[in-house]
């Protein structure tokens, strides 16, 4: 009897030893699985210009995170894919990263378009969402938060300098007729107005329409004092700046969609084009020095200029960082709270999504130079972006 309870004890013995050790290697197995983030971005269409930018400032964050030890101990994987800049694009990518590839999170610059059609996804699929655009504000869902400019951001330094500071009265308003177009200019206006100043005209474009000339004949014939537009992505920027400049047309010309990587690839077309911006690269600041050098070890020649669009991308991914470290999870509800209660400190300064799921910037108001550079004019700290979505804690 001592001896069958023996061999009793020890088969139990083996058998638990068995499945300890079957339990340890799959905890293992499943602290080794990558924590994967989708970056749908338009490769194609109308962003193509500005997403090799955005996708080598989500490589350098990716880097830098690996090789400090990942997110609790796991690596991140990058899932890139195309959304051709606008909604079909957007919801085929979004059904592929959340439903095919299982991303834990997304991470994403892309037109309001895009943004629009994927929102639908997010919600059903309850994932991590940070928009890095700057856009016309006032998108809200509960799993969505953005860390760039909103109008209430952006648009006074360029009015306020026009008017204060060249005597402009009269505008003439330019942009693609889609969500950011007709929300940019329509606040615009009512900023104009509300300030004293008239609107002389207002004019769109199709965002894949190239041919500017009957709008910037209009322009003409209405005599303003300032020119500001408002277009999608890199490509309308570059057609509208090159016929404006063909035209001959020398009003003051603020742009409220341009980037200093798209500026600096128009050369002199963009020259003394007013922008007004929560990153530049000459902004004096250790951190932002710092990034600057990683990138051109990192890329080298091949990089692109980082810019409006690339940095608040990659700020991003070191903001997602920490919230999944403060949850201690990478579960999407307590990720999606604590997004809202960590801060990082990169290249613009600190960043803390914490205004009804916008943040606070510090706003520079410039004007491009025949190079491509931008000369600062003036600096307008932690600006509030307004009441954006108040019901999102």
């Amino acid at each position: 009897m001592l001896t069958t309870l023996s061999h009793a004890s020890a088969r139990y013995a083996l058998t638990f030893a068995g499945a300890l050790l079957a339990c340890t290697l799959a905890s293992r197995a499943i602290a080794a699985e990558p924590i994967r983030i989708g970056v749908p971005v338009g490769l194609s269409g109308a962003n193509s210009v500005v997403a090799p930018a955005v996708v080598q400032s989500s490589q350098r964050a990716v880097d830098e995170i690996n090789r400090t030890g990942g997110i609790l101990g796991r690596q991140v994987q990058l899932e890139i894919v195309d959304d051709a800049s606008g909604a079909v694009g957007a919801q085929k990518a979004f059904d592929s990263l959340v439903f095919q590839k299982k991303v834990d999170a997304i991470i994403a610059m892309e037109t309001s378009a895009a943004r629009n059609a994927a929102l639908p996804i997010v919600t059903r699929a309850r994932v991590p969402y940070l928009y890095t655009s700057f856009y016309e504000g006032r998108s809200c869902n509960p799993w969505m938060y953005v860390n760039a400019w909103v109008p209430e951001q952006q648009v006074a330094p360029v009015v306020d300098y026009f008017s204060k500071t060249l005597n402009a009265r009269r505008f003439f308003l330019v942009g693609n007729d889609y969500a950011f177009g007709r929300g940019m200019l329509t606040f615009t206006r009512k900023y104009i107005e509300q300030t004293g100043g008239q609107v002389v005209g207002e004019e769109f474009l199709p965002i894949d329409g190239a041919d500017w000339t009957s709008v910037i004949s209009k322009v003409r014939a209405a005599h303003p004092d300032a020119l500001i537009s408002a277009t999608g992505g890199g490509a309308p920027n570059v057609a509208l700046a090159k016929q404006l400049r063909g035209a001959g047309l020398t009003v003051p010309y603020g742009n409220l969609a341009i980037d200093e990587a798209t500026a600096r690839g128009m050369g002199s077309v963009a020259k003394d084009m007013y922008i007004s911006a929560s990153y530049l690269t000459s902004i004096d600041h250790p951190d932002n020095m710092a990034f600057l050098a990683a990138m051109k070890t990192q890329f080298g020649d091949a990089l692109k200029t980082p810019n409006e669009l690339s940095v608040p991308q990659y700020e991003a991914f070191h903001l997602y960082k920490a919230a999944v470290q403060k949850a201690g999870t990478t579960a999407a509800g307590p990720v999606t709270k604590a997004l809202a209660e960590v801060t990082f400190t990169g290249p613009r300064g600190v960043i803390r999504m914490d205004r009804g799921h916008h943040t606070a910037l510090s706003m520079r108001l410039g004007q491009i130079q025949a190079d491509g550079q931008v000369r600062v004019l003036q600096t307008f700290p932690a600006v509030d972006p307004g009441t954006q979505c108040p019901n999102l804690k």
